[in-house]
């Protein structure tokens, strides 16, 4: 998967200097702060149709630097949102911008598995997109994450698909399985055996995608070219560059991702 590529291609690269992943994560995400293949209008497109009233409760599971999170809370000015993430790095960052966005007092932070994070109460809004694999796969994030939505809430749920059956090369790329995801109605199908049912979705589409993988791969290139001389720049630049081949002659236009805003059947 794209968003889980970013660790193996780095692992597999047989590094001899430590290299700190999450820096570098930071880093390719710099000019595409949302990390999936989603634009920023759809972003705010998903949100009003999750519609939330202005005092939601909103919880991200695998959050990130918080991107979703704080739109959230710019999209319900009354609300308060709980972010949950295994990585420090990532949390400080999040931090960092709800302070600059003026948001601090709305967004609270938790450093830990999204497993056995156990809420106070339930929530308005459940987000994890891209995150599926922190539950073990989408079924298990629509019966773990589902228990923290309230009664008349939304889950919204952002996973991969396969947009064609999977190429030799696409399953080499993305080190995976033809079984790993199934077509998008095949999605929609594990969901409502699970009790959801979508109520909108948004496809991402090729312009989504390339504009999602040229700023990952653009930007940590970027960063390893004007720090030459920094330990980790040789590294950052070899990542980018097997990361863009894997992307460009494996899954591109094979792996699709979709993110479900679902409601209980």
């Amino acid at each position: 998967m794209p968003w889980q590529i970013r660790v193996r291609v780095s692992v597999g690269l047989g590094l001899t200097v430590p290299v700190d992943h999450q820096r570098l994560s930071s880093i390719a995400h710099s000019h595409h702060p949302i990390a999936a293949p989603i634009l920023g209008v759809n972003l705010d497109r998903l949100l009003r149709r999750a519609d939330r009233q202005s005092t939601a409760r909103v919880l991200d599971l695998g959050c990130g630097e918080g991107a979703w999170a704080l739109q959230a809370l710019a999209h319900y000015p009354d609300g308060h949102a709980d972010g949950v993430d295994v990585s420090s790095y990532a949390l400080e960052r999040a931090a960092s911008a709800a302070a600059d966005r003026g948001l601090a007092n709305r967004l609270t932070l938790h450093e830990r598995d999204a497993r056995t994070y156990v809420p106070d109460g339930d929530y308005d809004l459940v987000l994890c997109i891209g995150s599926t694999h922190a539950f073990g796969g989408f079924a298990e994030t629509l019966e773990l994450a589902g228990r923290r939505v309230n009664a008349d809430g939304i889950l919204m749920i952002g996973e991969g698909f396969w947009q064609v059956p999977p190429t030799p090369a696409a399953l080499a790329a993305l080190d995976g399985k033809a079984d790993e995801f199934t077509d998008l109605p095949g999605l929609v199908d594990v969901a409502e055996r699970a009790g959801w049912t979508p109520v909108y979705a948004h496809v991402s589409d090729a312009a989504e995608w390339d504009d999602y993988e040229w700023s990952w791969v653009g930007s940590l290139t970027r960063w390893a070219l004007d720090n030459p001389g920094h330990p980790d720049a040789t590294e950052a630049l070899a990542a980018a560059r097997k990361h863009r081949d894997q992307w460009l002659r494996g899954y591109r236009n094979v792996l699709g991702f979709v993110t479900l805003v679902l409601r209980r059947s």
